[in-house]
């Protein structure tokens, strides 16, 4: 990990295109900005990790659940007359 200390209105480059500045410093909190491509996602780390979290729940479904569902499926589709 790259440590760094930055005075208000000092910044960090992150590659060609993202740019952190500190923005305010009250209260022993750091207030950030930062200046990126709107196609680079930036999360909160808390909001990353919550993320990472469901979508690995989500990839461990248990085998006997997705069966279910495939059945409920295959039920509906044949009490609507429909394949």
């Amino acid at each position: 990990m790259l440590v760094l200390t930055r005075k208000l209105g000092e910044g960090i480059i992150i590659g060609d295109d993202v740019t952190i500045t500190i923005v305010e410093l009250k209260g022993g909190n750091v207030r950030i900005g930062i200046d990126a491509p709107r196609d680079k996602k930036i999360y909160r780390q808390e909001v990353y990790n919550r993320i990472v979290e469901e979508n690995r729940d989500a990839a461990h479904w248990n085998m006997i659940d997705l069966d279910n569902i495939s059945d409920n499926l295959t039920v509906r589709k044949d009490t609507n007359g429909k394949n």
